[in-house]
């Protein structure tokens, strides 16, 4: 797939990720043996595909129902094991911010790292752990939203059983182990539903560091990618802000699974190409 070919712009991490967006805790024993850990564990491998490419889009609504439109590409590998895996995005439309591109390694036991490439200043910074609650790319979700979290930096409880649009979840607190991590991500808690059937996440709920509920993520229209791993994606992703009435919505056009993809795509190098 040729990044430059594809619309994309303001980025979500689909992966939502997505990132885009995922959840995390340890717990209490639940169904059959598995603690909230457990369940979190295989909701992060159940979305792991060796390598992927996706084209996608971003809408985001203010407040009055405004609309902007962003179109989005996405590839995706693992590295070290399965331990890392690393993102690249590029907006090709429209033409405000074509061009721009964010890279990411997603780490499984330490702080992630991201860059931003912004070509009307035709050059790359790092994000620094202290941005990563910001909003990404002007939409609901934040960098942290983009990229899987750290087990290890939350404790994690299973709550309850419960139906997300007629799926059986487990319902899953995650909570921060100390401030510099509630902090870095903007939350105090969050809630996530886990699909039993699956292990896809359905819906999770985001309080802010005052303990309000800040925003809610609706996920669905879920699909196969890799079918002999068992592997998972969502084609819906939906994040209201509770408190301020905005909301952003990714939607993949297309995903296919490539373990092969070139390596060359995840440099900072590769994000200033023209």
């Amino acid at each position: 797939m040729n990044l430059k070919r594809m619309a994309v712009p303001q980025l979500m991490s689909l992966v939502i990720a997505v990132g885009l967006v995922t959840a995390m805790y340890v717990g209490n024993v639940v169904s059959g043996d598995l603690t909230a850990l457990d369940i979190m564990k295989k909701a992060n491998t159940a979305r792991q595909l060796d390598g992927s490419e996706a084209v996608m889009n971003l809408t985001i609504k203010n407040s009055k129902g405004e609309k902007r439109e962003r179109k989005i590409a996405m590839v995706t590998k693992l590295f070290d094991g399965g331990k890392t895996e690393k993102r690249v995005y590029r907006f090709l439309e429209p033409a405000d911010v074509k061009g721009t591109g964010v890279l990411s390694f997603d780490y499984e036991s330490k702080s992630d790292d991201m860059w931003i490439y912004l070509p009307a200043l035709r050059k790359t910074r790092r994000i620094v752990t202290s941005e990563k609650a910001k909003s990404f790319m002007g939409s609901e979700f934040s960098y942290a939203d983009m990229n899987t979290p750290t087990l290890s930096d939350y404790t994690f409880r299973t709550l309850k059983e419960e139906q997300v649009d007629g799926v059986g979840c487990w319902k899953i607190e995650a909570l921060p182990k100390n401030d510099g991590v509630a902090d870095d991500e903007g939350y105090s808690k969050k809630y996530v539903w886990i699909a039993k059937n699956e292990f896809t996440i359905r819906k999770a709920e985001y309080f802010d560091l005052d303990g309000a509920l800040l925003k809610v993520l609706i996920s669905k229209d879920v699909v196969v990618v890799d079918q002999a791993k068992g592997r998972y994606r969502s084609k819906y992703m939906e994040m209201t802000n509770k408190q301020n009435g905005r909301q952003s919505i990714f939607k993949i056009e297309k995903i296919e699974n490539v373990p092969n993809t070139s390596d060359s795509y995840f440099t900072t190098g590769y994000l200033e190409r023209p």
